[in-house]
């Protein structure tokens, strides 16, 4: 069953390149087919230039949809990176 992680960004300028860097990179490593979605669009979060395309905003609100065969280690993961970027402040 499908992994859902909704946020709201926290990063004063929004999303930019390094912590996206960070998160695609962590991302990458599964299996997982992972989405990231931010008002009518959706990327691959495993794409850089997908995400950044997005031009997020702070206070944009963004769900993460994961689903594959490492989606629950995957939400872990993505939802420490998040905290640790500092991008969103996720329980």
């Amino acid at each position: 069953m499908a992994q859902i992680l909704k946020f709201e960004v926290i990063e004063p300028v929004g999303l930019y390149a390094g912590p996206v860097i960070e998160l695609v990179e962590t991302v990458k490593q599964f299996y997982s087919h992972v989405t990231l979605k931010y008002e009518n669009k959706e990327v691959n979060l495993k794409s850089l230039m997908g995400v950044l395309s997005l031009d997020v905003p702070n206070k944009a609100i963004l769900e993460i949809y994961i689903d594959g065969e490492d989606e629950k280690r995957a939400l872990q993961l993505i939802k420490d990176k998040l905290n640790e970027l500092h991008i969103a402040d996720v329980k």
